[in-house]
């Protein structure tokens, strides 16, 4: 089980690590394109950079998930933090599938947010991560 418990945490920090740079490429972007001699050059740097990271988090997420369903169901976790554990997963998924919108719209250049927006998007996997964090180490319910 400690094996299976040590992919399961590596393969979520990898895609917490991207949940965590890519809103930030996100600020970056819109700031480039709110500039009144917006750089071409940069935003299709951007552009790039959102694409990979964001193909890179995929097996991330889809590891850090198999690793995490199978010490679920193969070790018989419960218990209501469990249930608040995987709503909050649940969340994360749906965050990760926006910020694939997001890349697309930057891709196709339709952004419709602000830099100061993406930079309150960026702080929801921070809170999430938090209390996921708390839930599992103090199981309060």
């Amino acid at each position: 089980m400690l094996w299976i418990k040590s992919f399961h945490i590596i393969f979520v920090m990898g895609w917490f690590a991207g949940l965590f740079y890519l809103p930030r490429l996100f600020v970056n972007h819109a700031m480039v394109l709110d500039t009144e001699a917006s750089d071409s050059v940069a935003s299709e740097r951007l552009k790039l950079m959102e694409h990979k990271l964001y193909r890179f988090m995929l097996p991330l997420a889809l590891l850090a998930l198999g690793f995490g369903i199978w010490l679920w169901l193969g070790y018989d976790f419960s218990g209501g933090w469990m249930h608040a554990k995987l709503t909050l997963v649940t969340v994360l998924i749906a965050y990760h599938l926006y910020c694939g919108k997001l890349v697309n719209d930057f891709s196709r250049n339709i952004n419709q947010h602000s830099h100061i927006w993406y930079r309150w998007f960026n702080e929801l996997p921070v809170l999430v991560l938090s209390a996921v964090v708390i839930l599992v180490i103090v199981k309060p319910f």
